[in-house]
């Protein structure tokens, strides 16, 4: 029974990241349609990349187990190693392109919380608010320790620029507060259009991307461009969704339009593309 709602636990984190890049046009982005502003990397690459977490995200999953009834941050402590081996596996399987760090980060400590909630819930399902709390206590202190306190100025990690320039704390805030912008502004959202068993599934995931891409202080843009760029991105996002996004045939063109316009301009919204496979992932743990 536990090894099976494992396994479920993993094929989800898997699925999640098969929906996030199958959903097309995404702007800017890698999906069916084109690789969006990248160079390096393609559809294909998202699928052997994808392909080698699974088992990644079987051992989170595992850990969770384990560790159910101890101190969260245990729990995370022990998923680094596997996260470091997972990192590895992903380069090989891209020849050295990164698709995924960030979602290896994310996905796999959402995971372990799950796994962890259920076991402490004797197996029975739990709400992505309690997962949520997990996960918060999980990495309590992160953005403090590796943002805050860190002391050096050479060989920083975009993240850490971006923290030391502008304040912005990245996945690493938005995990350690429980994904506030998942809970409060996409996983509505997505369940709201779901719900109407109107809209293709395709479609609500874009519209979905483009309710995080109008809000989320999303790194990747700010660490190919500046400030200003991201401030763009989140009011052409409200433009679209006024419009009624991939919901109407104007929005819809202006979603192709904007496409158009981000690989012209090599916009990446990356980071909110990381928490549309997020929202995806709650919802399916929620069912």
């Amino acid at each position: 029974m536990k090894e099976r709602w494992i396994q479920m636990i993993a094929q989800k984190a898997l699925l999640a990241l098969l929906y996030e890049v199958s959903a097309s046009p995404k702007p800017g982005l890698v999906d069916r349609f084109n690789n969006g502003a990248h160079k390096d990397m393609d559809f294909f690459t998202f699928m052997a990349s994808s392909a080698s977490l699974v088992n990644y995200f079987f051992k989170c999953a595992e850990e969770g187990v384990k560790y159910s009834g101890q101190n969260p941050e245990e729990l995370f402590r022990a998923l680094r190693g596997v996260g470091v081996e997972a990192e590895k596996g992903m380069f090989e399987a891209t020849k050295g392109v990164n698709t995924h760090k960030g979602l290896i980060f994310s996905l796999g400590v959402i995971c372990a919380a799950t796994s962890c909630c259920m076991e402490e819930n004797t197996g029975e399902s739990v709400v992505t608010d309690t997962v949520c709390a997990k996960v918060s206590q999980m990495t309590q202190g992160l953005c403090l320790r590796e943002l805050a306190l860190m002391d050096k100025w050479e060989g920083l990690t975009h993240g850490e620029k971006l923290y030391k320039k502008y304040g912005l704390q990245g996945i690493r805030g938005e995990v350690e507060s429980g994904f506030p912008t998942v809970r409060n502004c996409s996983l509505p959202a997505l369940k709201k259009l779901k719900s109407m068993d109107t809209f293709h599934i395709n479609d609500i995931l874009i519209q979905t991307l483009l309710h995080l891409m109008a809000v989320n202080e999303d790194t990747n843009i700010v660490s190919r461009h500046d400030i200003e760029t991201l401030e763009y991105v989140q009011q052409y996002s409200r433009r679209v969704l006024d419009s009624g996004g991939m919901l109407t045939p104007h929005g819809r063109q202006m979603v192709y339009a904007m496409d158009r316009e981000f690989i012209k301009r090599n916009i990446s919204p990356g980071g909110s593309a990381d928490l549309l496979a997020v929202t995806v992932m709650f919802d399916l743990i929620s069912e």
